[in-house]
């Protein structure tokens, strides 16, 4: 072997330029393959304990449904039990610096931390449960729970044996009265001599308070209650002291398995895996979304057997035409306590006015709070 052949031998061979290209385009493929592939990371802040029934409960059981249905293309992670204001802030911006991209605040009081944090983080997408307020990156969503709220008066109506009905309020705010005034409106459509009772808590969640005020409801006569709080005292305190309680939020019927006479149930799951794919897609928009009972959002549970056939009629008949909306649960004339005209004759109620809702009707005995 000659020296030149030696040399030709063990000189490096200089790469083809072509395959340098194809490499740095097969690593750019595969580097951009797998940011393709990274789940979106979605993030729930939960107000009250999970347990087995309410308000954060059924939110919760959206989010499995959730996971579920996308599979690897999220990963999703929650922080329950945490109290609306600076609290709820501070683990909102915690999802934030944990990578979330959609945050879901399920909370009327968790509106302005939401607000507040993604001023801060614009390209993050939120979703806030029952607020009114939007921005760039801030949505909001709701429900008519009124509509059932009609429903569950009509039932109390002709349930009622002595005809005084019990309600335990929440906050006063535009949402809670809603329920409580068209429950009155849906009672006295079919009962006029019923009265309810209202007393306010101030909590969503405080099972003491729920039970003292179930406990004062029955000593005033009353022998149906209907509540707008998450814990499922007040239906337990039924069942003990042979009172119908109608629920709120989940099938409270394992509860109050002879006294409860139905539920308003909450059903989020198609509604966040409408939002994930509209994130995943980048068609998201910030509106504010309201549910009812035309899309499933709320519905009844089970009517409990001792309502009479004819009532469950009714109430299925009732339930297909409000969600039709043939029947308009704030349609004129009402007028609140003070005797106040708030929906003339022949009129429905506004949007606007529906939505800043700060009165009682005729026919509930109980008091606004004061500021």
């Amino acid at each position: 072997m000659t020296r030149y052949n030696a040399q030709r031998l063990y000189r490096p061979t200089k790469r083809p330029r072509f395959l340098k290209w194809s490499t740095a385009s097969l690593l750019l493929t595969c580097l951009a393959g797998t940011a393709a592939a990274e789940p979106l990371k979605v993030c729930f802040l939960y107000s009250n304990p999970i347990g087995e029934s309410g308000w954060t409960y059924q939110h919760e059981l959206a989010r499995k449904e959730l996971v579920a249905v996308m599979g690897n293309k999220i990963s999703t992670k929650f922080v329950e039990n945490i109290a609306e204001g600076p609290d709820a802030e501070r683990v909102v911006r915690n999802f934030v610096q944990d990578g979330c991209k959609l945050i879901f605040t399920p909370s009327f009081g968790f509106m302005e931390p939401t607000l507040k944090v993604a001023r801060t983080a614009p390209k993050i997408t939120f979703m806030n449960g029952t607020g009114y307020k939007t921005a760039a990156n801030v949505g909001t969503y709701n429900a008519r729970w009124y509509e059932g709220r009609y429903l569950e008066g009509v039932i109390a109506g002709h349930m009622t044996k002595n005809n005084v009905v019990g309600y335990v309020g929440a906050f006063p705010i535009p949402e809670v009265l809603q329920g409580v005034n068209a429950f009155a409106l849906g009672m006295k459509s079919v009962n006029p001599k019923a009265q309810l009772r209202l007393i306010w808590v101030n909590a969503w969640y405080d099972p003491g308070k729920e039970r003292d005020a179930a406990n004062a409801l029955i000593k005033l006569g009353a022998d149906t209650m209907a509540y707008a709080t998450s814990g499922v005292s007040i239906v337990t305190t039924g069942e003990e002291k042979k009172v119908y309680t109608l629920g709120y939020y989940s099938d409270m019927s394992k509860f109050g398995p002879s006294t409860n006479l139905t539920s308003i149930t909450q059903n989020w799951g198609n509604f966040y895996i409408k939002v994930v794919n509209d994130v995943l897609a980048g068609q998201w928009k910030p509106e504010s979304v309201m549910g009812g009972l035309n899309d499933g959002i709320i519905k009844l549970a089970p009517l409990n057997a001792a309502i009479p056939a004819e009532v469950h009629t009714q109430i299925e008949a009732m339930g297909k035409e409000i969600a039709s909306g043939q029947r308009q649960v704030f349609s004129g004339p009402v007028r609140d306590q003070q005797g106040t005209t708030r929906v003339p004759a022949g009129q429905n109620i506004s949007a606007n006015d529906l939505a800043n809702m700060n009165y009682l009707v005729q026919g509930i005995e109980g008091l606004m709070p004061k500021n």
